[in-house]
């Protein structure tokens, strides 16, 4: 039973996975950069798609919704930006429970970053082809037929639109991290200011009786639209997945985690608050691009619902771009681990990208994509981004316990208390996500359990090539 403990529970030491065997990780991203590919993950899913599930559960109400999903998210954000200072590496809470866990919860953490951002990327890529048919719309007055552009459950037979767009994201992939970014900071940067845009034209048609039954769900549905949406808040992990391409990682990542809170924050709770002000609630069940709607409600012309749709094109194309980027590295970071197998982790000697493994991993968002409804893959998307977010803030902890002089350019403030309300907020999300989506979870969870008995525990590099010195068990 001890050996047993020992192989469950045996740790890595951060900053060894990268192999020396094959041409490694460029480091391209700076501040700027790694805030970009934070904002890029985050701004866009939740704002463009995310209100026609979360309105109707809450009701006026969402704008705490997203509050809490803020507060929850904030304090978290603080437990990765010290993880991230102590131990740069590019598998994100993945490496941080690996590190300070051991190896099977460290993969159980790596099924659940699959949930986070393989599923979330099939999620934003169906909000994208809504967008993609309300601009289509109203500039040549075509829609995609609903066969072609609607998940089998949602009335259609495949979601061909959704499918390109991964497909799209992939190939930018596959030439380069460098191109990647600039392309990702350019798209931020079109849908920030577009953002701006909704928020002063939205506002022009506030009704303060929209906000009238503010709760009408009471404090459950006010929780439980904050599980619907915390998928939103992705971004603060997806800036953790770069540290092996990131300049001076101790210091960038931090500070880039808390530049995308910052940003994120205020943008989700500004647009909410205009969405609601300018439309009553349950105008948004169902909707479809439901902003661009709103501003052609609001102004009674087409134009300015065109331009917000074309701004969440590009907007959810930097989504789908950023996440698909860091479940290739969450693959990498596990592949050089052994944990998952070898192609995950072979990077091409001219584009310094792991090619094969980001065409496996493209191939399969867009089958989700193109075959489940948004509304499962936000609820497994949540779940999965909880327990991630569970694990660092555990992960905090523990390595202050394990090693209290190791150096960490930045710190949790108010230690232990903000990890542990990290730890309270998230399991109270989680308590009011829907029975269907805790039963998949465990099962996905238990199909990980599998996969570790039969392929992992034999392929670990730990196993492979032990360490000198008995690794500690926590």
């Amino acid at each position: 039973m001890s050996s047993l403990r020992h192989v469950l529970f045996r740790r890595t030491t951060p900053g060894t996975q990268q192999s020396t065997e094959q041409p490694a990780l460029t480091r391209s991203m700076g501040t700027f950069q790694l805030s970009m590919l934070g904002i890029g993950a985050t701004v866009g899913t939740g704002i463009f798609i995310v209100f026609s599930q979360a309105v109707p559960v809450a009701g006026p109400a969402v704008i705490w919704s997203f509050v809490i999903a803020a507060v929850v998210a904030g304090l978290t954000a603080l437990c990765y930006a010290e993880m991230a200072s102590a131990i740069p590496a590019s598998g994100s809470s993945y490496s941080y429970a690996y590190a300070t866990l051991g190896e099977f919860p460290a993969l159980a953490v790596g099924a659940c970053l699959l949930l986070e951002y393989g599923v979330s990327g099939a999620a934003v890529a169906v909000g994208w082809s809504e967008y993609l048919n309300q601009a289509l719309e109203n500039l040549f007055g075509v829609r995609i037929p609903e066969a072609l552009s609607s998940a089998p459950e949602a009335g259609g037979v495949v979601n061909l639109p959704a499918i390109a767009l991964v497909a799209m994201c992939t190939l930018l992939l596959v030439r380069g991290v460098r191109e990647s970014a600039k392309a990702n900071a350019a798209m931020v940067m079109i849908k920030l200011a577009v953002l701006v845009m909704f928020i002063v034209v939205g506002v022009t048609g506030w009704n303060q009786d929209h906000f009238s039954n503010f709760a009408p769900m009471g404090i459950a549905g006010i929780t439980g639209a904050a599980g619907i949406i915390f998928f939103s808040y992705i971004g603060l992990d997806a800036v953790s997945t770069a540290g092996n391409e990131a300049k001076n990682p101790s210091r960038t990542m931090p500070l880039a985690i808390i530049i995308t809170l910052g940003v994120v924050t205020a943008l989700y709770i500004a647009v909410a608050v205009v969405a609601i002000g300018a439309q009553e609630t349950q105008a948004f069940e169902g909707q479809e691009a439901g902003l661009a709607a709103i501003l052609q409600t609001v102004t009674n012309a087409s134009w300015p619902g065109t331009v917000l749709a074309l701004a969440a094109i590009v907007s959810i194309f930097s989504v789908t771009l950023v996440v698909l980027y860091g479940q290739t590295r969450i693959f990498f970071a596990m592949s050089t681990d052994g944990l998952v197998p070898p192609v995950f982790s072979r990077v091409n000697a001219r584009t310094r990208t792991p090619i094969a493994g980001t065409f496996i991993t493209g191939s399969a968002v867009a089958v989700l994509a193109g075959l489940l409804p948004i509304s499962f893959l936000a609820e497994m998307t949540s779940i999965g981004t909880l327990v991630a977010f569970i694990v660092v803030a555990l992960a905090v902890i523990i390595r202050r316990a394990q090693n209290p002089n190791q150096p960490a350019p930045f710190k949790v403030p108010l230690y232990p208390v903000v990890p542990i309300l990290s730890i309270i907020g998230c399991l109270w999300i989680i308590k009011d996500l829907r029975p269907v989506t805790l039963i998949a979870f465990i099962a996905w969870l238990l199909l990980a359990t599998a996969f570790y008995i039969t392929y992992s525990i034999r392929h670990s590099r730990l196993r492979q090539a032990p360490a000198k010195e008995p690794l500690p068990v926590p």
